[in-house]
């Protein structure tokens, strides 16, 4: 009975560390075919089948299976650990609160989402799935008086996205060629001076792959174009585990969630009973450094707002 119960430890635990494996190929591929890149988005979670059949094939005593499984769960915290570990350091400039939200196509509770900008006295909102309905809303719920400046590009569905900030805008921009309105302009911050601010939104690639995985690639030379302090609020549709987004925080961005050791922050879908399992909505910075960053529930909205607070240098 003991040799039966072995080998089928041993047969699962092979399963669960090939699912971990397969999920460091996930994340280590820039893929191009659908399939792939959308399975990449919960790499982390095969991931962790690696440890699973860790622990099964050492309780069956497969010493050589607890060697190779060993080698997976070893690549396979290389991938995730440094998530986990802060990379920021200490800044004493300027501070920046940031908040991004997504608004489920502007049917989100606008008032939460200004009564937490007064509450946290956020100097800058991102917001996308923007339309002409939410910003009467917003308007009528006194957003202005504590963000008076304003780019917006509101849309239909989910097209629309908006910059509003407590500090002068200019240089406004639309960049062309996206699907959904993607933002860009300048903040004139008191302290600071210039401060580049971008609010972004590639389509999701369960929607449209081909526009997504041009769409990436197009912000990564958006961003990697600008120089000085910038801050980008985003719904990315894309996850850490995604090597295009990746490549939007190897060069002078970085996440702000990798800046304080926050882990995979999960923001999406926020309006299921068991919570979200995908973080695909992000606040990058460059030149400067994160100080905090959280997740918060906006009511009627399907994902989780970010709120960052930033020292710029």
């Amino acid at each position: 009975m003991r040799k039966w119960l072995d080998r089928a430890l041993l047969g699962s635990g092979w399963v669960a560390v090939l699912a971990g494996l397969a999920g460091i190929v996930l994340h280590l591929g820039n893929w191009r075919w659908e399939l792939f890149a959308l399975a990449a988005s919960g790499a982390s979670f095969l991931m962790l089948g690696a440890v699973v059949g860790l622990v099964l094939v050492l309780i069956a005593r497969g010493w050589r299976s607890a060697g190779v499984a060993g080698l997976v769960v070893a690549a396979a915290l290389w991938t995730q650990l440094p998530i986990f570990v802060p990379n920021g350091h200490a800044a004493t400039g300027p501070k920046v609160t940031v908040m991004q939200s997504n608004i489920l196509f502007g049917g989100a509770d606008v008032d939460t989402v200004v009564r937490t900008v007064r509450a946290e006295r956020v100097d800058l909102l991102t917001v996308d799935e923007l339309t002409q309905e939410a910003v009467d809303r917003f308007a009528a719920a006194g957003l202005a008086a504590e963000l008076p400046y304003q780019f917006l590009i509101p849309g239909l569905g989910g097209g629309g996205t908006g910059i509003y900030s407590r500090y002068p805008l200019r240089d406004t921009e639309r960049f062309e060629g996206f699907r959904m309105a993607n933002l860009g302009a300048t903040m004139q911050h008191p302290e600071r001076g210039d401060i580049a601010v971008f609010a972004l939104h590639p389509m999701p690639p369960n929607l449209d792959f081909a526009a997504w995985s041009w769409e990436m690639p197009r912000i990564r030379e958006i961003l990697d174009a600008r120089t000085g302090p910038a801050i980008v609020g985003a719904d990315f549709n894309a996850t850490r585990d995604h090597a295009a987004f990746r490549a939007l925080v190897a060069g002078r961005f970085d996440s702000a969630a990798d800046q304080v050791g926050a882990g995979p922050v999960l923001t999406w879908p926020d309006s299921r009973r068991w919570g979200p399992v995908l973080g695909i909505d992000h606040i990058l910075v460059a030149d400067g450094t994160a100080e905090e960053l959280r997740s918060l529930t906006i009511p009627g909205s399907d994902h989780r707002a970010l709120l960052a607070r930033l020292r710029m240098t």
